[in-house]
């Protein structure tokens, strides 16, 4: 083999490694555990929740709502795993989601534990549980 063969070899196999590594990333939430249970959460700690009126994999909380109810945002790089995908806001951002429901943490809860949000706006916002 000459050097260049060795070296299309050795780049091929890291591009390979870093493909998988990817494929395998952490999901985006961790589960957390409430008054009310198992509950999926930010990086932070804070309760995660879905909104009975996200459908067919689109939010339907934009504008003043999505002040109120952030978003779980999705990096570029970041890329679908187990339970997890990705959708994209009408804004075009994009945001994480759990089987299929947007994922959104409530801008009243203040501290990890706190889940307010949950029951909210005529009982359609929820915890996400896992």
């Amino acid at each position: 083999m000459t050097k260049l063969s060795i070296s299309c070899l050795f780049a091929t196999a890291a591009i390979t490694l870093a493909a998988i590594s990817s494929a395998y990333a952490a999901p985006p939430a961790k589960t957390g555990s409430s008054a009310k249970g198992d509950i999926l959460t930010d990086e932070k700690g804070m309760a995660l929740y879905t909104f009975d009126k996200d459908a067919g994999g689109k939010s339907a909380c934009n504008g003043p709502c999505a002040n109120n109810w952030p978003v779980l945002k999705a990096d570029a790089s970041d890329k679908p795993a187990e339970n997890y995908t990705i959708i994209t806001r009408d804004d075009g951002s994009r945001q994480w989601a759990y089987k299929g429901k947007p994922l959104y943490t409530f801008a009243k809860d203040q501290k990890p534990g706190d889940i307010t949000g949950d029951g909210f706006f005529n009982g359609a916002w929820h915890l996400a549980k896992p």
